[in-house]
């Protein structure tokens, strides 16, 4: 029988153990943070600085990139101060609290984009309706149920690691994962598992399959509309959307709904890299670059700054 004890701290393996490879994606982490920091915080100051672009789908979109930004730095700053003081230790309770915020952030990332697909179902198949449904009333529910009911669930997942004794401190990941945590465990981790199925399917499974039925309806009314400007613009729309589902759902899948046989350490941590560096960095991009409302806003802000006057 193993060695049950409850560490005080755990050694964060990072993305890899080899020195030219670490000094390598130390830089490739480090810009794409910065990039994606950037990119997310203009998109917001863009969004909030014009008054044309106040309406519920740039609203989600704000908060979108508000969750972007707050996803990537419960982790990546860490990462990054970990290579340049070459020390990988994190305390336990810092470990979850980094797991609690990770989960938390990732969650509501993911049920939000669904209340962006349902925006985006009202406007393009019931454009009549459309603003009396998306009263502000309604817009302020859609983004506050996907932070209350990520945080419930980030919480029963914390709680839990709470109660596990560990054989080892030794974590092959850059991050406190839920299931790197729950592999070095040496408790009974049935009720662990089951939870990352079933809360995990709550808001990532269901979130998913919403997405992709409601986008059934939209893509008949797409077609139905006469003019080739209407129909181009509301592809350019949707398909930013769909982009950012894609990239975001599939490495979330791939890493936590995938069978236990087919997970490696290299091959999971390089699907998190993915969602947790990649996909936030990207999405203020695919956004901008496919709409000419948000692109003209961020032209006017960056003009604004780049000719202000000092006082």
């Amino acid at each position: 029988m193993g060695s049950h004890t409850q560490v005080s701290e755990f050694i964060l393996l990072g993305l890899s153990e080899q020195p030219l490879h670490r000094q390598i994606l130390f830089g490739l982490s480090f810009g794409l943070y910065l990039i994606g920091c950037m990119g997310n915080l203009l998109t917001i100051l863009a969004i909030i600085g014009d008054p044309h672009l106040h309406s519920p789908m740039y609203f989600f979109l704000s908060n979108l990139s508000l969750l972007d930004v707050c996803f990537t730095s419960t982790t990546i700053p860490k990462m990054l101060v970990n290579h340049l003081c070459r020390n990988t230790t994190i305390s336990f309770s810092a470990c979850l609290a980094q797991m609690y915020f990770f989960i938390a952030f990732g969650a509501a990332d993911s049920i939000l984009l669904s209340a962006m697909a349902y925006d985006r179902y009202l406007a393009i198949c019931c454009p009549l309706h459309y603003v009396t449904i998306m009263s502000i009333l309604r817009c302020a529910s859609l983004v506050l149920i996907p932070w209350i009911s990520a945080n419930l669930i980030s919480m029963v997942h914390t709680i839990l690691m709470t109660c596990l004794s560990f054989c080892t401190n030794r974590i092959p990941h850059f991050l406190c994962d839920l299931n790197a945590l729950i592999k070095l465990s040496c408790s009974d981790t049935q009720v662990n598992e089951m939870l990352v199925l079933v809360l995990g399917g709550s808001v990532v499974l269901i979130p998913f399959v919403y997405i992709m039925a409601s986008y059934t309806p939209i893509a008949v009314a797409v077609w139905k509309v006469p003019s080739a400007q209407g129909r181009w613009k509301a592809f350019s729309t949707c398909g930013s959307h769909l982009c950012v589902v894609s990239l975001f759902y599939g490495t979330i899948i791939g890493v936590y709904f995938n069978p236990a046989s087919t997970h490696t350490t290299q091959k999971d941590v390089a699907t998190t890299v993915m969602y947790t560096m990649v996909t936030p960095m990207l999405n203020p991009f695919i956004y901008s670059l496919r709409n000419r409302d948000l692109k003209g806003a961020l032209r006017r802000l960056l003009s604004r700054n780049s000719f202000a006057k000092p006082l």
